[in-house]
């Protein structure tokens, strides 16, 4: 059995806990039915013994592995980890997610995407990631009476995720206690107004309006200040040919978004910045979650 899932990027500047798009960077899991459990990491986290003593992905499970079989078997795990860890790239959704699906692979028993998408909704209450993680392309998402409303379009092409990965990292619980427990009316409404923009920009594929949509005054400039230096990673991009330039998730990764012939010179200019951050290409993912 092997499940693949994307990193996502989330919030893409105003659309604070509902936006969100695939990156074609994936995590994937190898599972075989063995007389004994073990688990094996490559990647990213191979070297971090917590992730074979408390892994979320084998308690998630287990859990649902049981509760649909009765039964506590032993599996072998492969990991293969690409997607960083704690650097606002969706690693904890794509564990949610794959791990419930692994269950119900495991148990023979066939998901639809939306009901996977609803139980994965219990670990992770906000949409912005598990969504584009379990559909693949670009999300708009709202939680309605427990149940997540999604609309997604397809990423075409011709656009590059360039992606900056800075060497520190943002703790995503930490960052939230920075951010206000108010906001003004017109703060309210410049934020909504802008993602309402941002959405119609990716659905109507209207990319030269997305520098202007993307601005936020929600989170990322109090984020940001954790790590000054993206800021210059903001302005660098947006001024050699990016399309959006947005704080990924909670940080400290930085999305970008170009047409593919500037996404070369966006990355080499960054790097020429600052070349202790890895800044990599990306295609868009449109397939989200699936298993072979």
């Amino acid at each position: 059995m092997y499940i693949s899932v994307p990193a996502t990027s989330a919030n893409l500047g105003p659309g604070f806990d509902s936006l969100g798009v695939a990156i074609n960077l994936r995590n994937a899991i190898k599972i075989k039915k063995s007389t004994y459990f073990s688990i094996s990491v490559k990647g990213e986290g191979e070297k971090n013994p917590k992730l074979k003593g408390n892994n979320l992905f084998i308690n998630i499970f287990n859990e649902y592995y049981y509760n649909l079989t009765g039964k506590k078997d032993n599996f072998r795990f492969l990991f293969y980890n690409n997607i960083p860890m704690s650097r606002g790239l969706g690693s904890s959704s794509a564990v949610i997610v794959s791990a419930i699906m692994s269950a119900y692979e495991a148990s023979n028993i066939s998901i639809s995407k939306e009901k996977l998408l609803n139980l994965a909704l219990n670990y992770e209450s906000h949409p912005d990631n598990i969504t584009p993680a379990v559909m693949g392309g670009f999300n708009v998402a709202v939680v309605e009476n427990n149940k997540v409303l999604s609309i997604r379009k397809n990423m075409p092409n011709y656009l590059k995720a360039v992606v900056v990965i800075p060497d520190k990292a943002i703790s995503t619980a930490q960052s939230r206690t920075t951010l206000p427990n108010y906001y003004s009316k017109k703060d309210a409404v410049y934020n909504l107004s802008h993602s309402s923009l941002v959405t119609g920009c990716f659905l109507s594929e209207n990319w030269e309006l997305l520098k202007y949509a993307a601005k936020d005054k929600f989170h990322q400039a109090i984020r940001m200040k954790n790590m000054p230096e993206l800021f210059e990673v903001q302005k660098i991009a947006l001024l050699n040919g990016a399309l959006m330039s947005t704080l990924s998730g909670s940080g400290s990764s930085f999305f970008n978004l170009s047409f593919e012939d500037n996404a070369i010179n966006i990355q080499k200019k960054i790097v020429e910045k600052y070349p202790n951050f890895k800044v990599e290409i990306f295609d868009f993912d449109n397939k989200g979650v699936y298993s072979k």
